[in-house]
């Protein structure tokens, strides 16, 4: 049978056929992109030893829990385990090197009506508690 451009009409099979390479093929291929290892984001000029001297100086601790920090068992906040897997910053920021060092220095204006005070940290403190921040995992 004659279809429309003059080739032969499909019988089937080669439908089949590739409905079912797509079966297989599709989810391998989304399976290769994923890994258990997702590397840490880095921060430029960050060095996470200083920043968690500086966590731990800041008393940041009082309202959150943090792996690795002595007395860091507040509730106030959110806990920070894991914080470098986080998608966002406060629930609504893109958890991005940029973006957690300008809510470090000050909080409310990125997120007015948090409860994250500002504690008058320098930019460079910022960045060394960053780059701790993201060696949660």
């Amino acid at each position: 049978m004659r279809g429309y451009f003059g080739s032969r009409q499909d019988t089937g099979k080669g439908a089949f056929t590739l409905a079912l390479a797509c079966a297989i093929g599709l989810p391998l291929v989304l399976l290769a992109g994923c890994r258990d290892e997702i590397a840490p984001l880095r921060v430029p000029g960050g060095d996470a030893a200083r920043g968690k001297a500086l966590v731990s100086q800041y008393q940041c601790g009082a309202c959150h829990a943090i792996p690795g920090v002595a007395a860091a068992s507040g509730t106030a906040g959110p806990p920070l385990d894991a914080f470098g897997r986080r998608s966002y910053i406060a629930g609504h920021i893109p958890n991005q090197p940029a973006n957690l060092v300008r809510w470090l220095i000050d909080p409310p204006a990125m997120a007015p009506g948090t409860t994250m005070p500002s504690l008058g940290l320098s930019e460079d403190e910022a960045r060394h508690m960053a780059a701790y921040l993201y060696s949660l995992e």
